[in-house]
């Protein structure tokens, strides 16, 4: 009988080995070469942005796609040759075709409506500095008129920023029109890029939204087919916690910026702000930035009508103040609800964290992918504690430093209870 080597101790240990030393070798290239390594994951992962946007809008759409199919599979629908059902098939045709159209709609009206504002924005900027300019001198004369060295040393200041202004746009901004000339062609091949993304995306978003059910079922096969069972229904639960958190959270903030950005607009309409569809999609889409999102747009746009009257600016960040407390107590809370289940503290952590390493959409996506963190850690924990024999209970570790045995006390406590 030949012995088998698969099962040896030996053959274990020298694949492990193997292994080991293999691992090690790709991290040392990964960080020796890692410019190299960088680039190539920009140019892999531009080629498969088409594929994430298509990811991302499907995800969103998804459950408005539902409702459609639950909705148009309830009519009832003509049967095909020897009385086959297409219901379902209709169904999630016609569910398709409304969430493309829905986004798109959104997408063209959101841009219809943002860029005549912003042309007209720069407009009156360009006809207002001028005055306002001129006010301001006026005002600083009314002020330091008394004083004649303070206002001697303004003008000084002035002539002087001026003049380094002036040469700095002979000297440098003039002689570099060709950076210039490619910068403007590299955004226009960007926004190219974008528009090829975005329509590719709504194709990969078809089929993805249609077939997830398909997709799924393959990834539960995959991983009841290298996993054990139990550890297959953990991540079963994980993964249906981690979806859960995520579209119940990015959903929920998606309609609470919409409301928000209602509100600001009706509220501008009524006080005859200006730029109110600008600023209100202004407020509204920085308003699903968690906590600092409602701060973030109200600078810009109170820099815009700074320049209309300091008095309105003023107004219009005390209303900001005052709608930031209203969505933060009342709107926030009813739609989001409990969705990640963290502490205010962890969620200014998680946003500060994510902003910090990943920009804006760090910000974002910080919180939920710190609460899919968060709540695996306060499993893990529980568990451990569990076999262990103590408590899970977060308030028999309250004040504990007061004893001198902490760990015996609750280990003796929690086999009372």
């Amino acid at each position: 009988m030949k012995p088998n080597f698969r099962n040896s101790t030996y053959w274990k240990v020298g694949i492990t080995a193997f292994l080991v030393i293999a691992l090690s070798i790709i991290f040392f290239f990964m960080i020796d070469r890692h410019i190299g390594l960088s680039k190539g994951l920009g140019t892999f992962m531009g080629i498969l942005e088409p594929f994430i946007w298509g990811l991302v809008m499907a995800y969103l759409l998804c459950p408005l796609y539902n409702f459609c199919v639950r909705h148009f599979r309830s009519i009832p629908w003509p049967k095909g040759k020897n009385g086959a059902d297409y219901s379902l098939t209709i169904a999630k045709g016609l569910a398709t075709l409304v969430s493309l159209v829905v986004l798109v709609g959104i997408v063209v009206g959101i841009i219809m409506l943002i860029i005549p504002q912003m042309i007209q924005s720069i407009v009156s900027i360009v006809k207002v500095l001028p005055s306002s300019i001129t006010q301001f001198t006026d005002w600083l004369q009314t002020k330091l008129g008394a004083n004649s060295d303070k206002l001697r040393w303004l003008y000084t200041w002035l002539d002087d920023t001026t003049g380094g202004l002036t040469n700095w746009i002979q000297d440098k901004l003039l002689p570099g029109y060709e950076a210039i000339a490619s910068g403007v062609s590299e955004v226009g091949m960007g926004i190219v890029s974008v528009v090829k993304n975005f329509f590719i995306g709504l194709v990969v978003c078809a089929f993805f939204i249609n077939r997830k059910e398909i997709f799924a079922a393959q990834c539960k096969k995959l991983v009841l087919a290298v996993m054990k069972e139990e550890h297959a229904d953990n991540f079963m639960r994980g993964a249906a916690f981690v979806n859960k958190t995520f579209g119940g959270f990015i959903n929920g903030k998606l309609l609470d910026s919409l409301i928000i950005g209602i509100i600001c607009f009706v509220c501008m309409m009524i006080f005859r702000w200006p730029y109110p569809v600008l600023i209100s999609v202004i407020v509204g889409v920085t308003n699903i930035i968690p906590f600092f999102g409602p701060f973030i747009g109200a600078i810009p746009s109170a820099l815009l009508l700074l320049l209309q009257s300091p008095m309105t600016a003023l107004y219009f960040l005390i209303f900001i103040l005052i709608l930031q407390q209203i969505d933060g107590n009342i709107i926030g809370p009813k739609i989001l609800g409990g969705t990640t289940g963290l502490a205010s503290f962890w969620v200014l952590f998680a946003i500060l964290v994510g902003g910090g390493l990943f920009g804006v959409l760090g910000m974002i996506l910080g919180v939920p992918v710190f609460a899919v963190i968060y709540a695996y850690l306060c499993y893990a924990v529980n568990r451990s504690l569990k076999k262990k024999g103590y408590s899970t209970d977060l308030r028999e570790y309250k004040d504990l430093y007061k004893y001198g045995k902490d760990m015996e006390l609750v280990n003796e406590h929690s086999k009372e209870t």
